[in-house]
C-alpha cells in the first residue's frame, strides 16, 4: 500500500466535518487509496477511521472578532498553520487534498494550491460557508451536499458536482429499517436531540410542551432525549412527575439506530442531521440554530421542508404551545407521518460517499 495514491482529508475537529470525511475515507481505502486526516486539536480525542498514526494536527483559528487585534491574531495562527501544512504536503506528496469546510481547512487547502496539488472542497450545508467561499475560486473542484449551489454561484457552476453528504456506515445500516407509523392507540416514539454539543432550547421547551399534551397521548409517548448534564436534573424532574416513559442521556453513541426506531424526530438542522434524516427516512420537526451569519441550518431544514419531509419552526416560534400543537396534530395523523417519512427518504443519498470518491478520483487523476 505504500505505493498507493495518498488522499489528504482536511476537516475541522467536530462530528459535522469528521463524519463525512470518515465516510469518504472508508470508500477511498476500499478503492485502494491511502488516506490521512489533517485537522485541528479538537479531533485529538476522536476515535474512528483515523488513528494517531494517520492524523496530522495543523494549527488553525476561527474568526471570533472583527477588531484589528482579533483579526491579526487569527491571521497569524492561520499563517503559521499554512506554513506547517506546506511542509507537510511537501513531505507526504498527496495525489489530492480534500477539504470539508470550516476554518481548519484553510491552511492545508491553501498550502495544497501553493504546491500545485489537486484540490477539492465539499460543502455540507445548503448555504456555502465562509471558509469554503474563500477557497472556492482557488480549488479545482467543489462537491456539495445539497443542490442549488450552481444557481447561487454561477461563476463556479462548472466546478460544482452535487454528490450529497457522505453518511456513516451505521446510518446506511439504519436506512434499511422501514418506517413504522404509530398505531392509533399504540406507542409514539419521539427522539429529541440538539446536535453534538446538545441544545439548551430542547431542555427549556420540550418538557413544558409535553405537560400540555392530552393525558391519553402522554401515556402513549415513548421519549428519547439528549439532555446536557447541566439540564438533566430539571428535565428529569418534570418527566418523573408526568410518569413519562423516557430515556435521557447527554450523548447517544448509537444515534443512527435510535433515528431508525423513532417515529418523530425533534432536532436542530445541521447538515449531517438533515442528511441522516433523509437517508433513513424519518419525519422531523426542525429548529434551526439561530444567529448564524450564513443561516445555514435554516436553509438545510428548507431542503426537507420543500420535499415534504419535515416541519421547520424558527426558534422564536418554538414555544411549548406550538410544539405541543404540532405533536398532537401529527400523532393524530399517522398517514401524514408516513408520507413525511417517505418524502424525506426520496431525497436521501445513500451513495453520496461513492459519488464523492468518484469526484476525488477525477481530480486526482487516478
Amino acid at each position: 500500500m505504500t505505493d498507493a495514491p495518498l488522499i489528504l482529508l482536511a476537516a475541522g475537529g467536530t462530528g459535522g466535518h469528521l463524519f463525512p470525511a470518515e465516510a469518504l475515507g472508508a470508500v477511498l481505502i476500499r478503492r485502494g487509496y491511502r488516506v490521512r486526516l489533517v485537522t485541528d486539536h479538537r479531533a485529538t480525542r476522536y476515535s474512528g477511521l483515523f488513528t494517531a498514526e494517520t492524523t496530522d494536527v495543523v494549527p488553525s483559528e476561527t474568526v471570533r472578532g472583527r477588531t484589528p487585534w482579533a483579526l491579526a491574531k487569527t491571521a497569524l495562527k492561520l499563517g503559521s498553520g499554512a506554513l506547517l501544512a506546506f511542509n507537510l504536503i511537501g513531505r507526504l506528496k498527496p495525489a489530492a487534498v480534500v477539504g470539508f469546510g470550516g476554518y481548519p481547512t484553510l491552511p492545508p487547502l491553501l498550502a495544497a494550491t501553493w504546491r500545485k496539488v489537486p484540490t477539492l472542497i465539499h460543502e455540507q450545508n445548503a448555504v456555502m460557508g465562509r471558509a469554503n467561499r474563500f477557497l472556492a475560486p482557488r480549488v479545482d473542484a467543489i462537491a456539495t451536499g445539497f443542490p442549488g449551489h450552481e444557481t447561487a454561484w454561477p461563476a463556479l457552476a462548472s466546478k460544482i458536482s452535487n454528490t450529497g453528504n457522505p453518511i456513516r456506515p451505521a446510518v446506511a445500516e439504519a436506512a434499511t429499517v422501514a418506517y413504522d407509523p404509530p398505531a392509533a392507540d399504540g406507542p409514539l416514539r419521539v427522539l429529541v436531540f440538539g446536535g453534538s454539543q446538545g441544545a439548551r432550547v430542547m431542555a427549556d421547551i420540550v418538557p413544558p410542551a409535553l405537560q400540555k399534551l392530552d393525558p391519553a397521548l402522554l401515556r402513549r409517548l415513548v421519549l428519547t432525549q439528549q439532555v446536557r448534564d447541566e439540564d438533566m436534573a430539571r428535565v428529569r424532574a418534570v418527566y418523573d412527575r408526568l410518569q413519562l416513559t423516557c430515556e435521557l442521556a447527554p450523548f447517544f453513541t448509537d444515534l443512527p439506530q435510535r433515528l431508525a426506531s423513532s417515529q418523530l424526530v425533534v432536532s436542530r438542522s445541521g447538515a449531517g442531521t438533515v442528511a441522516e434524516l433523509a437517508a433513513i427516512g424519518r419525519p422531523g420537526i426542525l429548529v434551526p440554530l439561530p444567529g448564524a451569519l450564513d443561516q445555514d441550518q435554516f436553509a438545510n431544514a428548507g431542503v426537507l421542508v420543500d420535499a415534504g419531509g419535515a416541519l421547520r419552526i424558527v426558534q422564536p416560534d418554538f414555544t411549548p404551545d406550538r410544539l405541543a400543537a404540532e405533536i398532537t396534530a401529527l400523532a393524530a395523523d399517522p398517514a401524514k407521518l408516513a408520507q413525511m417519512a417517505a418524502s424525506a427518504r426520496q431525497i436521501g443519498r445513500l451513495d453520496a460517499a461513492e459519488r464523492l470518491a468518484d469526484v476525488v478520483g477525477r481530480v486526482a487523476g487516478t
